[in-house]
């Protein structure tokens, strides 16, 4: 697989968009590609995308949104990371890893001091291997995002952070999104 320079990991480039025909590109037709239908949720869409391409075809994916929280009553910004995606065929080769990595660089000059998402259980191992770590382990932890017809939910999957700068530290106490999930 072609996706190295010479002599290191993939190279991952800012993409000018990122529609449904990407998505499909890399996980495949279907109505529920992130496995996330069930939870019910309405998503925003992420504001900025990254992307690696193989032989001219597009095999991960990581988007960013900075999203407006409160954390333990205190009100900031953090950098929302979604849309993570690697296409089926070529995983277990670090495109995760520097699709997230590339976005997370960039999210660096946006400001928050904190990048947050959202993953399904099985996948919370690899996070933590790229740096990220639950925030929602404790019960009294919960995760509230928002919802259409101003409704506000527990968030149904796992939450995690990583930080953005040095000494960064994530504050204590509940959080709420106060948008959609991205």
């Amino acid at each position: 697989m072609n996706t190295h320079h010479a002599s290191g990991p993939p190279i991952a480039i800012r993409l000018a968009q990122y529609t449904h025909a990407d998505v499909a590109e890399i996980l495949g037709g279907g109505d529920d590609p992130f496995g996330v239908a069930d939870t019910g949720l309405a998503w925003l869409s992420k504001e900025q995308h990254f992307g690696i391409r193989h032989e001219g075809r597009l095999v991960a994916h990581a988007g960013l949104r900075r999203l407006p929280v409160t954390v333990g009553g205190t009100d900031l910004e953090v950098v929302g990371v979604g849309g993570v995606a690697v296409a089926p065929d070529v995983r277990g080769r670090g495109l995760a890893r520097s699709v997230v990595a590339a976005a997370l660089s960039h999210a660096r000059t946006l400001g928050p001091r904190h990048a947050l998402l959202f993953c399904r259980p099985p996948l919370v191992a690899l996070y933590e291997r790229l740096g990220w770590r639950p925030i929602d382990e404790e019960p009294s932890a919960e995760v509230l995002v928002e919802q259409p017809g101003d409704r506000v939910v527990t968030m149904p999957l796992r939450t995690m952070v990583t930080p953005l700068h040095e000494n960064a530290q994530w504050p204590a106490g509940p959080v709420r999104l106060r948008s959609l999930p991205m």
